[in-house]
């Protein structure tokens, strides 16, 4: 059995789409000689790449949510400097905001809660990604390499790029 991706069929897709066609297509594909197949990923790949893209997830809503943040304090006039690093920073300056009305406040209280618990589930994740990590030994050889990481050697192993 071989895979190929999608995009690579396209081309020979002449017109519509529905199921006749689209085996048209995969068929004329596959007579071509220069044809690319991808690699069948095993299940335990594909449960590493899984928790990749639930990582990749959480940190966007956890952007999403700090970006979110700093817009409405800034329009209470409550600002840091930018990262989320400085988010603390942005909390604690609107606790000691007493101009900040008290509703304001609860939402503040609810938004600060809602990304530490984004926040745990990032570790969460993280500390998966590691543990499947440590038992892969392509992923062990490829974080040898300077400037590449555990997130990268594990999803680079993953994908069957090496």
């Amino acid at each position: 059995m071989v895979l190929m991706p999608p995009a690579y069929i396209k081309p020979y897709v002449k017109r519509g789409k529905n199921d006749v066609v689209d085996a048209t297509a995969i068929c004329e594909a596959m007579s071509r000689p220069d044809m690319r197949f991808v690699p069948i990923k095993s299940a335990d790949q594909q449960a590493v790449l899984m928790l990749h893209k639930t990582r990749e997830l959480l940190v966007k809503q956890r952007t999403m949510a700090v970006n979110a943040l700093r817009g409405h304090l800034a329009e209470f006039g409550i600002v840091a400097a930018k990262g989320i690093g400085r988010v603390d920073e942005l909390l604690a300056l609107s606790k000691a905001d007493a101009a900040l009305p008290p509703i304001a406040g609860a939402a503040v209280a609810c938004m600060a809660q809602h990304l530490e618990g984004l926040n745990l589930s990032i570790e969460t994740v993280d500390e998966e990604i590691a543990k499947a990590h440590r038992q892969n030994p392509t992923s062990r050889l490829l974080d040898e390499i300077p400037g590449v990481g555990t997130l990268i050697a594990s999803v680079t192993s993953r994908h069957g790029l090496v």
